[in-house]
């Protein structure tokens, strides 16, 4: 049974998405979902409340949430002096620095919204990441996989090993 703590509980469960269905939207957007989260996806759709609707909402939409921690990141390169301490040396122009700033995001795991602002990495043969809340830079881990975020909600019981996107926790 699931706590009023829980993210599922607040949401109404469509169909699953059928592999075809997966295989559209992997397709349509550039990325493959991890397998928990396949999984999740295919028993049951979870809808509103701020869980992206996979097989209805609007592509723009979807294409902006998951754009959303990149261009977080982006904001605060630009409005709060953010500089990754990978990056090397921060180019003085700002044109030039967020031009970096893309450059290196492009290259770091893509993140897959999972419910609000709370993410997983892509990558289907993965599984098992810690759920990671993000907000521009501050960056935490609010469930230790998917299943435990699903059923309990949030908890910080993993260090997430993300390249990146972990490097932001403090």
């Amino acid at each position: 049974m699931l706590d009023d703590g829980a993210p599922l509980a607040t949401a109404t469960l469509a169909p699953g998405l059928t592999d075809d269905e997966l295989a559209r939207i992997e397709a349509e957007f550039g990325f493959e979902f991890a397998d928990d989260h396949r999984a999740l996806l295919s028993s049951g759709l979870p809808t509103g409340d701020l869980w992206p609707d996979w097989r209805d909402a609007p592509r723009r939409s979807l294409q902006q949430r998951l754009r959303l921690p990149a261009e977080g990141i982006l904001f605060a390169v630009e409005w709060r002096d953010f500089w990754a301490a990978g990056w090397g040396a921060r180019p003085p122009r700002m044109k030039d620095a967020l031009r970096s700033a893309n450059y290196h995001l492009a290259r770091v795991p893509q993140l897959v919204p999972v419910h609000s602002n709370h993410y997983l990495p892509a990558g289907r043969g993965t599984s098992g990441h810690p759920v990671l809340s993000i907000y521009q830079t501050d960056v935490t881990c609010c469930g230790a996989d998917l299943f435990t975020y699903v059923e309990a909600g949030p908890s910080q019981h993993r260090t997430p090993t993300v390249e990146f996107w972990s490097d932001l926790i403090e």
